[in-house]
């Protein structure tokens, strides 16, 4: 079974990857490196694989940043 991740983590690797808050509407933050920009739930102690994979599409990133 894969690895669920908290809105937290993954809030935590977007930071080290260069992606900056810049605002929140209701319980989904907004992060932007300047080029891309991604949306995450923030309130989620186990992360969708879903939503996952919808995350790190927008932000370009790998599975492998994450670990």
């Amino acid at each position: 079974m894969p690895k669920l991740y908290s809105s937290k983590e993954i809030e935590k690797v977007l930071k080290n990857k260069g992606f900056v808050f810049i605002s929140q509407k209701g319980s989904h933050g907004k992060f932007t490196n300047g080029s891309r920009t991604t949306i995450v739930p923030m309130s989620k102690k186990e992360m969708p694989q879903g939503t996952f994979g919808s995350i790190l599409r927008q932000s370009g990133l790998s599975k492998e940043d994450f670990k």
